[in-house]
């Protein structure tokens, strides 16, 4: 298992989505996504879009810069 990083800070929606999508399709089913974010969307957008493709939501926290970073646990590529 690795940790991935995407920064995806002063984008707004649907982009932060997008760029999750497009970043989990490179690494391997049980690979780490941790996301951080500015628009606060985020918390709803990515953990449906996670729940509709097979991927779980470890956490959703707020950093010190008070920016969301939302950790993904990547599933099977179907």
């Amino acid at each position: 298992m690795s940790r991935r990083y995407l920064d995806a800070r002063r984008l707004l929606c649907p982009m932060p989505v997008i760029r999750v999508q497009d970043e989990v399709g490179k690494w391997a089913p049980g690979d780490e996504l941790e996301v951080t974010c500015t628009d606060p969307g985020v918390v709803n957008d990515v953990p449906a879009w996670c729940r509709l493709n097979g991927h779980r939501v470890l956490d959703i926290a707020h950093n010190e810069n008070n920016e969301i970073v939302i950790t993904i646990e990547i599933g099977p590529h179907g």
